[in-house]
């Protein structure tokens, strides 16, 4: 696509938005209208030093373009409310689905690709496995509200006679990278083991409440959001086969291999105490996640994933250190 083109990009002033947004301004795209509600202080250094042409609130979004007839080239949907301890589904429903349904039928309307924002949170406990079929969403039994509104919304997407020109759903497993200051409880754990460091020397992980796995040995596929975001610009400009694709970087590590990077990037010996669960998690904990990507594979994308060790210490010594933005 060329630069001139105009993208739309949802939760823009969220992490992965932030970073999407960051990403195109550095290939050289600036005709892009962000959208977000744009009322959090601390979220504004995600957005402010972005080349933009518009910044639309998220619940006026539609009666902007009414109100701005223009042709829109793409459209990156990754707004959503990704608190996976909120338990009212209406909230989450309204947000997740009823939201990303009205996005999508403006695509169809307006013929415009689209880019949105699955969730691993889709596949539960991971007994079904995690490949990205198209007859699984049907089947899976996700953990909490979240990865369930995120599964309707797969399921209704993969319903629907009419489509966008193109579209991708991905599952984002574990992402973390710069931007993510805003999120508090829900920003990743390379995030608050950093900040644990830094406060105490040490980093409190949770214990396993399973016999089959050790403390800390708890896998999870941590992918890096520069490689989220790499992907997305090439699912934008190759525009390969329509359907939902994981994305993360098809290898689990544990924890404990997570908070030792963490550790090694701050020339530090790791000090590691694990503590319980908490009960309103605890039973709706993945003990382990490993994206297949064979699919994307075969449609082409061939670029290395970064790995654990040289994602952390990109993020620690790059942004985390002295708190610098994407």
């Amino acid at each position: 696509m060329d630069r001139n083109s105009v993208i739309l990009v949802t939760g823009a002033a969220g992490f992965i938005g932030s970073c999407m947004v960051g990403y195109l301004n550095r290939k050289g795209y600036t005709n892009i209208i962000i959208v977000d509600e744009f009322d959090d202080e601390n979220k504004k250094p995600n957005y402010e030093d972005k080349k933009i042409v518009a910044r639309v609130d998220r619940n006026g979004l539609f009666d902007w373009l009414n109100d701005h007839p223009m042709k829109i080239d793409f459209v990156f949907h990754l707004g959503a409310r990704t608190d996976t301890t909120e338990f009212d589904y209406a909230i989450l429903e309204k947000l997740n689905v009823d939201y990303s349904k009205k996005i999508w039928n403006y695509c169809v309307e307006k013929n415009i690709p689209l880019v949105y924002a699955s969730s691993a949170a889709t596949y539960g406990d991971g007994e079904l496995g995690y490949k990205d079929d198209h007859d699984l969403p049907y089947k899976l039994k996700p953990l909490n509200p979240y990865g369930r509104s995120k599964n309707e919304f797969d399921k209704w997407v993969l319903k629907e006679k009419k489509q966008p020109p193109f579209w991708a759903g991905l599952k984002f497993f574990n992402v973390y990278g710069p931007n993510e200051y805003h999120k508090e409880r829900m920003a990743s754990v390379i995030f608050h083991s950093f900040n644990q460091i830094k406060l105490s020397g040490k980093v409190k992980l949770f214990k396993s409440h399973k016999p089959e796995f050790k403390d800390g040995e708890q896998l999870r596929d941590f992918v890096y959001v520069k490689d989220v975001v790499d992907i997305c610009y090439w699912l934008m400009n190759e525009k390969p086969t329509s359907g939902l694709y994981n994305l993360g970087t098809g290898k689990a590590r544990t924890f404990k291999d997570l908070v030792t990077a963490i550790f090694k990037s701050l020339d530090k010996e790791p000090v590691i105490e694990f503590i319980d669960t908490p009960i309103d998690i605890r039973d709706k904990y993945q003990y382990f996640t490993e994206a297949d990507m064979n699919k994307l594979r075969n449609e082409g994308y061939k670029e290395d994933f970064y790995s654990l060790e040289e994602g952390v210490e990109t993020y620690v010594k790059n942004f985390l250190i002295e708190k610098k933005y994407y």
